[in-house]
């Protein structure tokens, strides 16, 4: 009797293990890094990837982001309408993120949630977005960014380490800069703390490119929400492709982002639309125990 009573209370002990097992398992969140805009490792920019949920609350996600310490963090959240996404960087949410929804694409393609040829489709803040993946490379259908001539402030040169021939502003509070060669995009020094409150805390810096292989090459700066240098920038590339566009008169480009990590993009008008493609490379995943 006695050993029957243990061998049960033992059973029921193991099977209450089971279930919170099951339990812990299940709460658990997959998050990946990503590189994107690039075949290799550690170059490119890289992109956090989490598949949420609904009830995933804005708190969490914005304090995954700031764990994970990145420019910014894709949450990709299942609806009955479609899927949503939604980017942070480690201080805000963003309206807009090329390199992170690049990244997003590719774990749901790799991982089969989305067939290789079939569209994917985000509902975001920015309207829906499109993606489509062709071999290795992933093409975003983004909306274009109208640009506006603006003055050139006498502080400008003194913040930026850069004197533009040309001045815009955009929508997201992106700055353009045109300058007339590469060297002066690679040896600008900006003064991140004088951006972050000068209304040029959300800065391109672009030239035509001094090798053959590219069209232009640019940096982006972006110090007011906490990127003082963005590695590779794909929705700066909303302004810069009408830009180069109006420039040249030409519809395709190969641009060059010529940070320390470096990254190669494919970027056409397609009527008020931008088409921006890339690659990425998955880094690692890991669990999320809560």
């Amino acid at each position: 009797m006695n050993a029957r009573f243990w061998s049960v209370n033992r059973f029921l002990d193991f099977f209450v293990y089971l279930v919170g097992l099951y339990k812990y398992h299940f709460a658990m969140k997959t998050i990946y890094q990503v590189d994107a805009f690039t075949t290799e490792p550690f170059s490119g920019n890289p992109a956090c990837v989490v598949i949420a949920d609904a009830n995933t609350s804005q708190e969490w996600m914005q304090n995954i982001a700031a764990e994970m310490n990145v420019s910014e963090t894709a949450f990709v959240i299942p609806m009955k309408t479609g899927l949503t996404i939604r980017w942070f960087t480690p201080l805000a949410e963003v309206n807009l993120c090329g390199h992170a929804t690049l990244s997003a694409a590719h774990i749901l393609y790799e991982t089969g949630y989305v067939k290789r040829g079939e569209e994917l489709k985000f509902q975001s803040r920015s309207g829906e977005l499109k993606i489509k993946k062709s071999g290795t490379w992933l093409t975003m259908d983004f909306p274009a960014y109208p640009l506006i001539p603006i003055e050139v402030p006498k502080e400008f040169e003194k913040i930026t380490g850069v004197k533009p021939v040309e001045l815009y502003s955009s929508i997201n509070d992106w700055v353009l800069a045109f300058v007339n060669n590469e060297y002066i995009v690679r040896d600008a020094k900006p003064d991140f703390g004088a951006m972050r409150h000068s209304g040029m805390g959300h800065l391109m810096i672009t030239a035509p490119s001094s090798e053959t292989n590219f069209d232009f090459c640019v940096r982006c700066f972006a110090p007011s929400v906490g990127i003082d240098e963005d590695p590779v920038t794909g929705s700066a590339h909303c302004a810069l492709t009408p830009f180069w566009y109006h420039k040249t008169g030409r519809t395709e480009f190969l641009s060059h982002q010529i940070s320390k990590r470096s990254g190669i993009l494919k970027v056409s008008m397609n009527g008020e639309r931008v088409l921006i493609s890339g690659q990425a490379v998955t880094v690692f995943k890991a669990e999320l125990a809560f």
